[in-house]
C-alpha cells in the first residue's frame, strides 16, 4: 500500500473519532511494505501534529467543507498538505503520488479536487498561513479549547507549553540500577559511539543525542535498560520505598513504573499491578520478563476493590491516573483530536473516584503517590484539594526537588523541548483510617 494511502486511512479512523493512531495506524503499517513504513508513521504524526494548522489552511483553499461521509478525503488532503508544508518530500512527488491515491479510496471525482488544492497550496500556503497567524489556534496549532485552557492556566507559559508540544521529543533511557550505575552505563553508550548525556532530574535518566532502535544498544535485551520519560521516572523515588513494603502500581499499563519500582527496591515484600484491560497487561508482563522481574498482574476496575483486594493494606500505591494525556501531546499528537473539552470533567471525575477506592486498601502511616501526564491543574492540583478537603484521615506530604513548579498541591512538570515530558506529582500520608 502507498505510504500516503496508509496514514489517510490511519488519520481517516481518529478524524471519525472511532481510534487513535495507537490502535488505527499498526493495523495500516502491515500493509506497507518495510522500506516505508518509517514515511507512513512520519505522515500520520505530522499531519497530526499539524492538523490544526493544514485544517485551517484547507479551509481557505476548499470553497466549501468535506461531507461526513468523505472524511477520507479530507484526510488524504491534509496528508498531502503536510507533506507540502514539513517535509523535503518533493513537491512533485507529494502532490502525484497524493492524488493518486484517491481512486485507491474508490473516489475517483476527489483527483481533481486534491491536484487543484495542493497545486494552489504549493503556490500560496507562505502568503495564505501568513494571514491566519492572528488566530492563536493556527499560530500554536493546538484545538482552541486547549489553547485557551492552557493560556488560561498558564498565562506566562502556555506559548512555550504548545511549542514543547509540537516539538519531536526526544528519546530517553531508563538505566537499570540492578545492573549498571548511570555513569557506567554512559561509557558503554560512549564506546559504542552513541551521544547521549545525563538527564537533569531522574538519577537513572539518560536522553539520547538522537533516536535509534533501542535493540541495537548495548544490553537491552538482558535488562540493562528501558525506554522511559524522564518525567515518569521520578514515580520510583518519590514513593520512598523500603524492604519489606507491600506496594500497589494501580492503573499500571504499559509497566514503565512498574518494572522501575521493582529495580529501585529489590527486596520488596511484592508488588501488585492493577489495570483495566487484560490485553494491557500483555506490554506489562513483556516488561517484567525482558527484565527478570516479577509482579502480580490482576486485570481489574481498580475502583472495585472487592473484585481485585485480598485485603492485606499496602505500604506504598501509585496511582499513575487515567487522564487527558495532555502533557505527551508531543508522543501522541493525535489528542489534539481525539480529546475534547468534555473529557476533562469526566476525568477528573474519574480520578477522584480512584483516589478514594485504593485509599482504602492504603495502610495507616502508608503513602499513595498520585501521577499523570496532564497539564490541566483540573485534573491534578484540584482533584487533590477535593480529596483532601473529603478525606479526614489524609495529609500531604512535601514533595522535595528542583523540578518542575509547586502547586497549591503537587508538583507540576511542564514539557520541555529537549527534555522531560509534562507531568504531575502529589503525595499523601494515611494519619488516620476512615471512620465508620
Amino acid at each position: 500500500m502507498n505510504p500516503r494511502l496508509a496514514a489517510a486511512k490511519a488519520l481517516t479512523a481518529v478524524l471519525n473519532g472511532k481510534a487513535s493512531l495507537n490502535s488505527s495506524l499498526p493495523l495500516q503499517l502491515d500493509k506497507v511494505e518495510a522500506r516505508d513504513r518509517g514515511l507512513t508513521q512520519d505522515l500520520a504524526f505530522g499531519t497530526a501534529r499539524w492538523q490544526p494548522r493544514l485544517s485551517a489552511l484547507a479551509a481557505k483553499l476548499l470553497q466549501k467543507p468535506f461531507k461526513a461521509a468523505d472524511t477520507d478525503v479530507e484526510a488524504l488532503l491534509l496528508v498531502g498538505l503536510y507533506q507540502l508544508l514539513y517535509t523535503r518530500v518533493p513537491a512533485h512527488a507529494a502532490i502525484g503520488e497524493t492524488v493518486g491515491c484517491a481512486d485507491k479510496l474508490k473516489k475517483p471525482w476527489a483527483k481533481a479536487l486534491i491536484n487543484a488544492v495542493l497545486r494552489r497550496a504549493q503556490r500560496e500556503s507562505e502568503a495564505l498561513l501568513a494571514e491566519l497567524e492572528h488566530d492563536p489556534v493556527v499560530r500554536t496549532a493546538h484545538p482552541r479549547w486547549l489553547q485557551k485552557s492552557l493560556k488560561a492556566f498558564w498565562p506566562e507559559q502556555w506559548e512555550a507549553i504548545c511549542a514543547a508540544n509540537n516539538a519531536h521529543p526526544p528519546m530517553i533511557l531508563r538505566v537499570n540500577r540492578r545492573h549498571h550505575t548511570r555513569d557506567a552505563y554512559l561509557k558503554l553508550l560512549g564506546d559504542a559511539g552513541v551521544k547521549a548525556q545525563a538527564c537533569v532530574y531522574s538519577p537513572d535518566g539518560i536522553v539520547l543525542e538522537e533516536a535509534c532502535d533501542v535493540r541495537n544498544l548495548p544490553g537491552f535485551n538482558e535488562g540493562w535498560i528501558s525506554v522511559q520519560d524522564e518525567a515518569a521516572q521520578l514515580a520510583a523515588d518519590l514513593l520512598d520505598l523500603a524492604p519489606g513494603q507491600r506496594v500497589l502500581d494501580a492503573c499500571c499499563a504499559p509497566g514503565g513504573k512498574t518494572c522501575h519500582i521493582l529495580e529501585v527496591q529489590p527486596q520488596l515484600a511484592g508488588v501488585v499491578a492493577v489495570d483495566l484491560e487484560a490485553k494491557r497487561l500483555v506490554r506489562v508482563r513483556e516488561n517484567l520478563e525482558r527484565l527478570g522481574l516479577d509482579a502480580e498482574l490482576i486485570a481489574a476496575d481498580g475502583r472495585d476493590v472487592a473484585t481485585w483486594w485480598d485485603g492485606k493494606p499496602f505500604q506504598r500505591i501509585l496511582l499513575d491516573a487515567p487522564c487527558s494525556a495532555t502533557g505527551v501531546i508531543r508522543r501522541h499528537p493525535d489528542i489534539k483530536l481525539t480529546r475534547q473539552p468534555d473529557d476533562i470533567a469526566a476525568l477528573a471525575a474519574l480520578q477522584g473516584e480512584l483516589l478514594d477506592a485504593m485509599w482504602t486498601t492504603l495502610e495507616v502511616g502508608g503513602i499513595l503517590l498520585y501521577a499523570t501526564c496532564s497539564t490541566l491543574p483540573t485534573e491534578n492540583t484540584e482533584v487533590i484539594e477535593a480529596f483532601l478537603a473529603r478525606t479526614s484521615g489524609a495529609r500531604e506530604l512535601d514533595i522535595a526537588g528542583d523540578f518542575g513548579l509547586k502547586q497549591p498541591h503537587g508538583r507540576q512538570l511542564l514539557a520541555q523541548q529537549g527534555g522531560h515530558d509534562g507531568f504531575y506529582y502529589a503525595k499523601l500520608i494515611k494519619i488516620a483510617a476512615a471512620r465508620g
